[in-house]
């Protein structure tokens, strides 16, 4: 079938792949070849939006949700799947408020889920195909079905059951650290079992070792990057790369019980990154892919700073975060964020998949930087007036 997909890219046009290649072996694919269902560059984008406000008041703000979220429903929802591409994307989806249309977008996330018979992706050891549980997850929180869980409860079993490998980290890349840890946080709370809780920390703390850095308080994107470098000299922190992170601390926290024996250890971590983050981010309100070299990148990176935004407003709304310290650099990052979504309701400035800081166009549009603006978007609005 994979072999019929390139053949038909090459004579019908993309359009043909797109509608005679079954849904249950997108996973099949290699990201290059998926690229049309997770994202795009049009050669010639429309303008930009005008009709969105920055000033944080909630109708604002769920005027700027609706907009991306309708857009990139109607665009991806015929090529929905199991993959951690999408699996950030429905976790936006479910943050929306219902204030801002949240129905229509968890009606949506329902029948995804029902199409999928709630079941991860393949891969028992890739914390990848684990990210989709969340959304699975949330929605039991709604309907309270056993049905909802017992896959993703299943998979996280297999999970706890595989052995430590020193010579390779079950999570070791920091990327995982936002696809798997809250699936786990989840579970604890569902369940009542702290051995997921327990399993979680476990894990995070052996991935923060590799990759934290103490002294510049990010994460390396996995250990082939402790000796590379910026053509500046710096070492390369890849801003998507601690978006992830700082999303999935602040989903675990969200989720972790205030008397947790580790819990202050997550706060500090999450503190060291707000606060070094926050440093980091340019005139613009937003964040450029290598965040050591900033003008060696003409664009900013949109799905990294969608998630600061989001880890920020989530921080201040938590308690965690100084409000006075932390909100206008909110408000600047959505401000920021706002200047990059076109009149249909793209949202640009998004890199690729990948793995570093790479190179990309102004209108590039990808369903995880969507789904990192919808998560902004739902703590925005819960700090708006």
């Amino acid at each position: 079938m994979i072999s019929r997909f390139k053949r038909l890219t090459q004579t019908a046009g993309m359009a043909a792949a797109i509608l005679l290649i079954p849904q249950g072996l997108l996973g099949q694919l290699t990201a290059a070849e998926r690229v049309p269902w997770v994202g795009d560059t049009p050669p010639t984008p429309p303008r930009l939006a005008t009709d969105l406000s920055p000033e944080l008041t909630r109708k604002n703000v769920s005027r700027a949700i609706q907009k991306v979220a309708d857009w990139e429903l109607t665009r991806s929802e015929p090529h929905f799947d199991q993959d951690w591409t999408f699996a950030a994307l429905y976790t936006g989806f479910m943050a929306v408020p219902k204030a801002a249309n949240g129905e229509k977008y968890q009606k949506a996330m329902l029948q995804m889920a029902q199409k999928f018979n709630w079941q991860p992706g393949p891969r028992v050891a890739v914390a990848d195909d684990m990210a989709i549980g969340k959304t699975y997850l949330d929605l039991y929180f709604r309907y309270h079905d056993a049905a909802m869980i017992a896959p993703i409860q299943q998979r996280a079993d297999a999970v706890m059951a595989l052995p430590d490998n020193p010579e390779k980290l079950l999570w070791w890349w920091c990327d995982a650290l936002f696809m798997a840890p809250p699936v786990f946080t989840k579970l604890n709370r569902v369940t009542g079992e702290r051995k997921y809780l327990d399993f979680m920390d476990h894990q995070w703390w052996i991935t923060s070792g590799l990759l934290y850095s103490p002294s510049n308080h990010l994460f390396f994107r996995d250990k082939s990057f402790l000796d590379k470098h910026e053509a500046n000299g710096s070492s390369i922190f890849w801003s998507r790369g601690n978006g992830w992170v700082f999303a999935g601390l602040a989903n675990v926290l969200a989720e972790m019980p205030q008397d947790y024996p580790s819990r202050a250890k997550y706060v500090a971590q999450f503190k060291e990154m707000a606060q070094e983050i926050a440093s980091l981010q340019g005139a613009d309100g937003l964040w450029r892919p290598g965040l050591l070299d900033a003008a060696a990148y003409p664009l900013p990176e949109n799905s990294g700073s969608a998630f600061f935004a989001f880890g920020f407003a989530y921080g201040i709304n938590s308690g965690i975060l100084e409000r006075a310290k932390y909100q206008p650099v909110v408000q600047k990052a959505w401000k920021g964020l706002l200047s990059h979504i076109y009149e249909d309701g793209r949202l640009g400035c998004i890199q690729p998949i990948g793995a570093a800081p790479g190179d990309y166009s102004a209108a590039s549009s990808y369903v995880f930087g969507t789904g990192a603006f919808l998560l902004a978007g739902s703590e925005v609005y819960r700090l708006a007036h």
